[in-house]
């Protein structure tokens, strides 16, 4: 997997970034990509840099194909694709389903499902030895929602990594005499600023003490989770979904 390209969807802050940074120092050339915020991704980007790895932005919102197509595009230039992170997604602020418009749920299912499986179609058209490639791995961030359902909270948010976990086994399955791995992350309670976008910037404050760990997760140690995930180290592991909750994922 050395010297070769990843992609890393929302790969500008919380886990992307962090997945972004431990990537580079493998020595892999990262596509860092961004929706809206260009400074965050540079600033990955020059971190990056700075320890001598090699790195490059790229703007794209996932839930537009063609951006996806482009940011496939981008990366053919700088070598031989081996990797994706599935890692962008967005959330809504709480409110209960019978509150739910068409339009939210169209953006969260756009975004966090479809937005995934077009970018898994453009990574196994590269990396499938199918289609001439050399193999490669996937990785696709899943959910503690979509085992607790997330009620009164992100009940879509929950069901479209529900769909992820669906999509994971079954896209493993499909290509897995083709030299590519698929599997998936579960984080659970992360201190990352997703739940600052939801409206429950305290949420992490609020929870800690309810935790089996009596803490919250960090980026670094979900990061480290898709690290394994994507090495050699995991050579006979595909179609799994590694729960990185604390613990959090199986109470009752």
């Amino acid at each position: 997997m050395s010297d070769s390209v990843v992609i890393v969807t929302g790969g500008s802050r919380g886990i992307g970034a962090s997945v972004s940074r431990k990537l580079a120092r493998l020595g892999h050339t990262v596509v860092v990509n961004y929706t809206a915020n260009k400074s965050a991704a540079d600033t990955v980007v020059s971190e990056i840099e700075a320890k001598g790895g090699k790195a490059v932005a790229v703007q794209g919102d996932v839930g537009s194909e063609s951006d996806i197509l482009n940011l496939f595009k981008e990366a053919d230039q700088l070598g031989r694709l081996a990797g994706l992170v599935n890692n962008a997604g967005v959330v809504d602020m709480s409110q209960r389903v019978d509150e739910m418009s068409v339009e939210r749920l169209n953006r969260i299912f756009n975004i966090n499902v479809v937005g995934s499986f077009l970018c898994a179609r453009e990574a196994v058209k590269r990396m499938s030895t199918k289609h001439g490639g050399k193999g490669g791995g996937i990785v696709n961030l899943a959910s503690a929602g979509s085992k607790l359902g997330s009620p009164a909270q992100y009940v879509d948010y929950a069901a479209s990594k529900g769909a992820i976990d669906t999509m994971t086994v079954g896209l493993a399955l499909e290509v897995a005499d083709e030299n590519i791995r698929v599997n998936a992350v579960r984080p659970g309670i992360i201190d990352t600023e997703l739940h600052a976008s939801g409206g429950l910037p305290d949420r992490v404050a609020q929870l800690e003490a309810k935790l089996p760990m009596k803490r919250a997760g960090t980026a670094d140690e979900v990061a480290d989770a898709i690290l394994w995930l994507m090495s050699d180290q995991s050579s006979y592991t595909t179609g799994a979904i590694l729960d990185v909750s604390g613990g959090r994922a199986i109470l009752p």
